[in-house]
C-alpha cells in the first residue's frame, strides 16, 4: 500500500508574513490592546519601524463605519440579483479556468444601487481560518446574551477579563505579538498555556496573526458564557476547569457546535453554506470533540459580510465593533497584498488549508498542495473616494501558491469596480 505523507495547516499567513495587525491604531486606551500602543507609537515618530504604515491604515476607531445602514431593513437576498455587465467583467476574468475558483462580489458605492457578481457561488471550500469570523460572532452574540441592556458593558468585560491559555493554545506555529508597555519591548513568540491575555487581546490574536491557539481559547470562552451566562464575568480558571473536566465530552461538543453555528443560523446562512465543525488546536479535543466538519461558500460568506454591514450581525454595535477588529493596519498579504489597495481601508480574513501526498514524486509544499490546496479571501475594501464593495475569493489550485493569484484577481476586480 503507498504510503501518504499529508501536511495539513490551518491558518492565515505563511512565513515572513506575520507582522500584519488590524484595528485601529488608536484604539489602546478602548481597548487595552497592548501591540496598539506601540502602532500608536510608531505612527507619532516615537518607535521606528522598518516598513512604514499604509496609507489605507490609518483610518481612527472612530472614522470606521457600516456601509449598508440605509438599508437595514432590506432582506439579505435583494442585494444578489446579478448585474448583467458587472457579471460579464468579472466573468472575464476567469474565462478558460475550471471550478477551482469561486466568488461572490458586491458593489456598495452607491447603497440604493448595488452591483452583484457571482462565479460558483454555492460550491463548498475548507474555510480554513476565514472560519475564525464565526467564533468572533459567537464571542459578541455571548455578549449581548451576559448584558443585553448595555454595549458599553460588553466592552468592559472584554477588557477587563483575563483569561489563560491553558492547553487550548498549544500547538499552533503562528507567533503573537507581546508589547511590553512599560520597557516598550517586542517580543513574538508561539502562544505557551501559562500565557494570560484579556478577551480583547486574544481576539485580537486571533484575527490579526491568526493564531489559531487564540481562536480555540476564545470559543472556549464563547461555550463558557453560554453555559455559566450572566455568572460567567466572576468565573474562575478554577471554576471553569472543574466544568470541563466533570461535564460529559459529548455534552461539550454539542454546546461548542451550537455557540459558533446557531448565529449563523439566525442569520439565514445555512449549514451547506458556512458552519464550523472543529476547534483550531488539538489541544482544544482533550475536552471537545468534532462534530459535522467545516465548509464554507462564496454565497454564504457574502451574506454575512451585507448583514455585517447592515448592522444585523448580533445588533448594530456588535457589527461595528466586529468590523473594527477586521481592520488591516500593518502588513497586508494574499488579496490584500494588491497595490491597487495601498490607499484603501481594507477588512480583511484570509484562510487556507493544504495537503500533499508526496508517493506520487510529484512537487509539493507549503501552500502548494497536490490533494487540496484552498485558499481563501474575504474583504471589504473602502477608497478613500467612496468607492466601497465586498469580496469573497475561494480557490482549490492545486500544486500552485494561489496568493499570487489573490492578488492580481484584486487588482483586477478592483479595476473593473471603479470603472462603473
Amino acid at each position: 500500500m503507498k504510503k501518504i505523507v499529508v501536511i495539513v495547516f490551518l491558518g492565515l499567513i505563511g512565513l515572513g508574513f506575520s507582522e500584519f495587525v488590524e484595528y485601529p491604531i488608536d484604539g489602546y486606551e478602548r481597548t487595552g490592546i497592548k501591540r496598539l500602543k506601540r502602532l500608536q507609537m510608531v505612527k507619532n515618530g516615537e518607535l521606528k519601524e522598518s516598513s512604514p504604515l499604509p496609507e489605507g491604515a490609518m483610518k481612527s476607531w472612530e472614522d470606521i463605519k457600516l456601509n449598508l445602514l440605509s438599508r437595514k431593513e432590506d432582506s439579505v437576498g435583494s442585494f444578489f440579483e446579478v448585474d448583467e455587465s458587472f457579471q460579464k467583467d468579472i466573468g472575464a476574468l476567469f474565462r478558460g479556468l475550471d471550478k477551482s475558483y469561486s466568488l461572490a462580489i458586491l458593489d456598495i458605492s452607491d447603497p440604493d444601487s448595488v452591483r452583484y457578481a457571482e462565479r460558483n457561488k454555492t460550491l463548498g471550500y475548507q474555510p480554513g481560518s476565514v472560519g475564525k469570523l464565526a467564533v468572533l460572532t459567537a464571542l459578541f452574540e455571548q455578549l449581548a446574551k451576559i448584558y443585553p441592556d448595555s454595549f458599553e458593558l460588553r466592552t468592559q468585560l472584554l477588557k477587563d477579563k483575563v483569561v489563560k491559555a491553558g492547553v487550548w493554545g498549544l500547538t499552533d506555529e503562528h507567533t503573537v505579538p507581546v508589547f511590553n508597555v512599560e520597557k516598550n519591548t517586542l517580543v513574538k513568540r508561539q502562544v505557551v498555556a501559562s500565557d494570560v491575555f484579556s478577551l480583547y487581546e486574544w481576539a485580537d490574536h486571533m484575527l490579526s496573526v491568526s493564531n489559531n491557539g487564540a481562536a480555540s481559547i476564545v470559543w472556549r470562552e464563547a461555550l463558557l458564557m453560554a453555559a455559566f451566562g450572566k455568572k460567567y464575568p466572576e468565573l474562575t480558571d478554577e471554576e471553569a476547569m472543574a466544568y470541563f473536566k466533570e461535564t460529559p465530552k459529548k455534552e461539550l461538543t454539542d454546546l461548542a457546535n451550537d455557540v459558533v453555528n446557531l448565529p449563523l443560523r439566525d442569520l439565514g446562512i445555512t449549514s451547506d453554506e458556512w458552519r464550523l465543525g472543529s476547534f483550531f488546536t488539538s489541544g482544544a479535543n482533550t475536552y471537545v470533540g468534532d462534530k459535522g466538519g467545516s465548509i464554507g461558500t462564496p454565497y454564504g460568506l457574502m451574506k454575512f459580510l451585507v448583514q455585517l454591514e447592515q448592522g444585523k450581525v448580533v445588533d448594530e454595535e456588535s457589527s461595528l465593533e466586529m468590523k473594527r477588529l477586521m481592520y488591516m493596519t500593518d502588513r497586508r498579504i494574499r488579496y490584500a497584498q494588491s497595490p491597487a489597495l495601498k490607499e484603501a481601508a481594507v477588512y480583511f480574513k484570509s484562510g487556507s488549508l493544504y495537503k500533499c501526498d508526496r508517493s506520487k514524486g510529484e512537487e509539493c509544499g507549503k501552500y502548494m498542495g497536490n490533494v487540496q490546496n484552498f485558499m481563501n479571501s474575504v474583504i471589504i475594501v473602502e477608497h478613500p473616494d467612496n468607492c466601497r464593495y465586498m469580496v469573497v475569493l475561494m480557490t482549490n489550485v492545486l500544486r500552485k501558491n494561489s496568493a499570487s493569484d489573490h492578488m492580481y484577481l484584486a487588482s483586477a476586480i478592483d479595476k473593473i469596480v471603479r470603472k462603473g
